[in-house]
């Protein structure tokens, strides 16, 4: 199925099933423990081989040697495996992280080594006996150090260009009545999941099979086909349940790669997952930012010129930090400027994190907005709101397909209670805690990509929907379900999902805040063609048929639905693709964040009081979902905000807080009650189901929120991340 004009009235409208607060149908599963994530196929897999992965302990250099001997004479060892005994690997399409080092080191634990045995214990214990003797070399660290030389990066599949100008930017901010120029920084940021990154590999004959946890079955398919050399039609990856990505289980890492190599060395399955003080230095994360903000604006608070440039850091032919997106669609302005830099260092790869580019570039952006603000004797709220766009700043004429970002900003500052904040920073005052208020916009494009499904009837009722899509604990399952039981006229109890594997119809994939509008949207496609098939089984008429509770009906003729499964089961597979829309509209989802604070007047200790989204993402198809993955992402805000932060050792080379003890999060203690306004909307441009993504709006501009609200409690302005109570006393002049 093609869609290629603005949806009219269908199925999905009536709203039984889609539209409601529905549990998790999956929900019982994890709460009984009976849910398996990648580690946990022990029933699939019996008998498994343990593999452990040794990680280089340099940064930049080589391997001169690798003493194998007391380690193979380890008790339980079974095999090791090196770049030696390897194979050929190639790097993937998605990630330039080469997954086994050797001879040459490019990063802090690298893989270097891959130790199989009998219990996981004895392959841990191998490990400690491999006697490796390393050349090293000068390394790139520190991106501060390499700003001025850092290059502009060449074109990325995903991503803002590298540099955009629209009319003159620098001629109207030279000009400009009042005008703001500053620097602000974003540190390295782990994703920190729950679940480990984990696989159980085996081999039959030249066919693998995984059992993984990564988020795009189809990229990982693809990847693992390349680095291996094998055809990916010998490959089958099944992902059921994923505790955590964020990003960073977009595609193949180095779990995957090591437990298919040691199970094709030692000629077992083998069982491996990455121990969590490895996954900071060895797989992907959020790279660090350094970002310039320069608005140009007239008394009135109309902006004249706005400007972004931002600076990353990767190995060597990574991708940079988008940081730049959100400005090149968030305010007005004539005149504009994004450019984006690229330096080359020796860490681990920075890639894709829960909204790769707005989350990191929106910190930055709306502190700039509040700074601009005060100089313009504005409030923040009725500055954002002055500086809204119906179109798209840089291509006057196109449309957005919905754009609601100034109810957002209105209904959160009336439901916040915006009007008792004292414009005033440090004004306000109770006992011994200073109290702020912030505001931030938010916003995240809504993309939707191809996407396919395969759904069965068979003689009872039972749908049966297989798509290789995931589900990351974002809901996928429930909103697919709904997704088949609306169409097809029948109660949640009668619909089955199987997702994850990537034997099933290729999916959208989870990532990108894509996930939800694509995957239930190529579901909708197929239930179209298993609707055609039930009423030409029934003899009735297509067009005219009615699905309702369980029951199919044309005129005056009537059937239960599972009639039309009598003889033999119904099976319909589609797609969705997509036509020109995204190009005629600007198709994007809009938010506000509203967050009071406590700062202590004299240890500067922070305290977030309360959080308030207000979140415009077309049509919400599980409310109860939606604003659980707002007030996750609100979280993961608070963390960007206040204490999230990867320490980089610049003289050896990696990042030393590599564990959860040392890298902090926010636990239930540091998050008060938060708040999440969905407004109602449907955006027809979109697909059939009117809907977009909301997961990643949730994160982008909470942190720049939380920032202004410690600026308006303590007149302190922190423009380095994490805003941490060192920063405040140090500038608390």
């Amino acid at each position: 199925m093609k869609f290629d004009k603005p949806a009219g009235i269908n199925p999905i409208d009536q709203l039984k099933v889609i539209g409601k607060p529905t549990d998790r149908i999956e929900g019982p599963l994890k709460t009984t423990g009976t849910a398996k994530y990648a580690y946990e196929h022990n029933q699939e897999v019996t008998n498994p081989a343990y593999g452990y992965i040794v990680g280089s302990a340099i940064a930049k250099g080589m391997i001169t040697r690798i003493d194998q001997s007391a380690a193979k004479a380890a008790p339980g060892v079974l095999a090791i495996v090196t770049a030696a005994n390897a194979g050929p690997l190639q790097a993937g399409k998605f990630y330039v992280s080469r997954f086994l080092a050797g001879p040459q080191i490019d990063h802090y634990h690298q893989a270097v080594a891959v130790v199989v045995a009998e219990t996981f214990e004895q392959a841990r214990y191998a490990g400690s006996l491999l006697k490796i003797d390393y050349k090293k070399s000068k390394g790139s660290f520190d991106l501060d150090a390499l700003k001025d030389s850092a290059q502009t990066p060449p074109p990325a599949q995903f991503g803002p260009p590298a540099q955009t100008m629209i009319g003159d930017f620098e001629g109207a901010f030279k000009t400009a009545q009042v005008k703001m120029d500053e620097t602000y920084s974003t540190p390295d940021q782990a994703h920190a999941m729950m679940e480990p990154h984990a696989t159980i590999a085996k081999w039959e004959g030249d066919k693998l099979t995984c059992w993984c946890s990564i988020q795009q079955m189809n990229w990982g398919v693809r990847d693992l086909a390349i680095i291996l050399g094998i055809p990916k039609e010998n490959i089958r990856l099944i992902a059921s349940y994923i505790g955590g990505g964020f990003g960073g289980k977009g595609t193949v890492l180095a779990d995957l790669v090591a437990a298919s190599l040691a199970a094709r060395v030692a000629g077992r399955p083998v069982k491996l997952a990455l121990q969590r003080p490895l996954m900071f230095n060895n797989t992907i994360h959020r790279p660090k930012t350094i970002q310039r903000i320069r608005i140009g604006a007239d008394p009135d608070g109309k902006i004249t010129a706005i400007g972004h440039e931002s600076w990353s850091g990767n190995l060597q032919g990574g991708r940079t930090e988008p940081a730049t997106a959100s400005t090149r669609i968030l305010y007005a302005g004539a005149n504009r400027l994004t450019r984006l830099k690229l330096a080359v260092l020796d860490l681990a790869e920075g890639n894709a994190m829960r909204a790769p580019g707005e989350a990191p570039g929106m910190m930055a952006l709306e502190i700039a907005m509040d700074e601009m603000a005060e100089k313009l004797s504005m409030d923040p709220v009725a500055f954002r709101i002055k500086n809204d766009s119906q179109e798209d700043p840089e291509k006057p004429g196109r449309k957005f397909s919905t754009r609601k970002l100034v109810e957002c900003l209105q209904t959160g500052a009336e439901k916040f209670g915006w009007n008792s904040r004292n414009a005033k920073p440090g004004s306000i005052k109770e006992g011994q805690w200073l109290i702020g208020m912030g505001v931030a916009s938010a916003v995240r494009g809504a993309p939707v990509t191809k996407s396919a499904a395969r759904v069965r009837l068979n003689s009872s009722g039972i749908i049966t929907v297989e798509t290789d899509m995931t589900d990351l604990g974002t809901g996928t399952y429930t909103i697919i379900a709904q997704t088949a039981a609306e169409m097809m006229g029948v109660g949640l109890d009668k619909v089955v999902v199987k997702l994850g594997d990537s034997s099933f119809p290729e999916s959208a994939g989870s990532g990108g805040q894509w996930g939800a509008a694509s995957s239930t949207s190529g579901v909708y496609a197929a239930c179209v063609k298993l609707r055609e098939a039930v009423a030409n089984r029934l003899g009735l008429d297509a067009d005219k048929a009615q699905f309702a509770d369980g029951r199919v009906r044309a005129g005056d003729r009537s059937f239960a639905l599972g009639d039309a499964a009598k003889n033999a089961e119904l099976v319909a597979q589609d797609e969705m693709t997509y036509g020109e829309l995204s190009k005629e509209y600007a198709q994007t989802t809009f938010g506000a964040h509203f967050v009071e604070v406590a700062v202590h007047a004299y240890t500067f200790e922070i305290r977030v009081r309360r959080m308030l989204a207000v979140c415009h993402a077309g049509r919400i198809l599980n409310p109860k979902a939606a604003r659980s993955q707002v007030i996750g992402a609100m979280t993961m805000g608070v963390g960007a905000a206040l204490m999230e932060e990867m320490v980089v050792d610049k003289n050896i080379g990696f990042f030393v807080n590599h564990d959860l003890a040392g890298y902090e999060v926010p636990v239930h203690a540091d998050i008060p009650y938060q708040e999440v306004i969905l407004l109602e909307d449907i955006d027809p441009t979109m697909s059939p189901m009117k809907a977009k993504g909301i997961g990643e709006l949730g994160l982008c501009g909470v942190a720049s929120a939380v920032a202004n609200a410690v600026y308006n409690a303590t007149g302190i302005r922190v423009r380095d991340y994490p805003i941490t109570l060192d920063k405040l006393l140090k500038n608390n002049v």
